[in-house]
């Protein structure tokens, strides 16, 4: 059994007060991606906020000088959402930007509204492209605060991109009413994107897999009791969803989660599915799950960090590592983003291993 952890990013050091919101993307060429907010000067979602990132190309053992992905002013550059695209190896960023004040003429649910944009690029991360706003195509109208990920989005079979967001419709801050989880799709490599599927009311942060079916598990921050994941399924590439339901055994603080496929048995022995987060009704316990079902069903967990701990981000490295950066501290859990990476065989106390 194998186990490692170190933190990647620390509050107060290399110019930044906090950060937050980790999201990692494994290239084509075998570089390990950390993104997440640099927050300059406080702890709050709102302010002069940076989406940085360490680039690692040796599977995490060591990483590159931080460098910044995208910073475009003094205001919000946040919720990072990577997906790369394996046909061409370009590495598409989404984020979302704060409105400047008056744009909209109010503040929606105590954060500025919010607009949609998309970096790329295609030297393995070294540099970005000018981002470019795709708002008009991403969000709807009535839609007031939204954000992109914050986590990876995938590339399904057929080669559509999809990246998990959420909305709120309106000005009310019953999240359990105007809150959505929805998803964004391109299916012309990243140049266009659009909305796709929208989930049930309560639902917000999420994250998606593709079954081996082809089907998309949708999985949700829930904002509606009790302190259970939301969870939609689509049957036609993430344009509608038809089946929804809460997890009831995926316990949760209402708070972020990753999720990522680990094997596919027409590769590896077994279908394996992995779920992160805080799994408690607080923010503590970061827990690491295992489908075996195609997420029909989950295990009971394997605890990472038994302390304060808040959102995380699962990747599987090019020798197949489980990867999982997430908020983690002693007294509170935005203290460090702490970088982990263990096996199968520690995940599951030695019962599971691959073939």
């Amino acid at each position: 059994m194998f186990k490692q952890e170190n933190p990647l990013f620390t509050a107060g050091t290399e110019g930044y007060h906090t950060y937050r919101i980790p999201a990692l993307a494994l290239s084509t060429q075998g570089t390990l991606l950390a993104f997440c907010e640099g927050r300059r000067t406080g702890g709050g979602d709102s302010g002069d906020i940076d989406i940085v990132l360490k680039r690692s190309f040796d599977n995490g053992e060591t990483w590159q000088p931080m460098q910044i992905a995208v910073s475009t002013g003094s205001d919000t550059d946040g919720n990072p959402a990577p997906v790369v695209d394996r046909n061409t190896g370009t590495i598409w960023l989404l984020f979302c930007k704060n409105l400047a004040d008056g744009a909209e003429g109010k503040i929606i649910a105590g954060d500025a509204p919010r607009t949609v944009w998309v970096t790329s690029s295609t030297d393995d991360g070294e540099t970005w492209e000018e981002p470019k706003e795709i708002t008009d195509t991403t969000k709807a109208e009535g839609w007031t605060w939204y954000a992109t990920g914050p986590c990876h989005g995938i590339q399904l079979a057929n080669g559509r991109l999809v990246i998990p967001c959420d909305h709120v419709v309106g000005n009310s801050r019953n999240y359990a009413e105007s809150g959505f989880s929805h998803l964004i799709v391109s299916d012309d490599e990243g140049e266009t994107w659009r909305i796709g599927g929208v989930a049930q009311p309560g639902t917000n942060e999420s994250v998606v897999v593709e079954t081996v079916e082809g089907h998309l598990y949708f999985n949700c921050r829930n904002y509606v009791a009790p302190k259970r994941r939301a969870y939609a399924w689509s049957n036609d590439g993430g344009d509608t969803f038809t089946e929804f339901g809460y997890a009831e055994t995926l316990v949760e603080p209402i708070c972020q989660a990753s999720m990522v496929r680990y094997t596919d048995a027409r590769i590896h022995d077994k279908n394996r599915i992995l779920f992160s987060n805080p799994a408690s009704e607080t923010r503590e316990r970061m827990t690491i799950r295992i489908s075996y079902d195609e997420c029909r069903s989950w295990s009971k967990g394997k605890v990472l960090h038994a302390g304060p701990a808040a959102y995380s981000e699962l990747c599987i490295t090019s020798d197949m590592q489980i990867c999982c950066l997430y908020e983690r501290g002693e007294t509170r859990p935005y203290e460090t983003l702490s970088f982990a990476k263990f096996d199968l065989a520690w995940v599951t106390d030695g019962e599971d291993a691959l073939a």
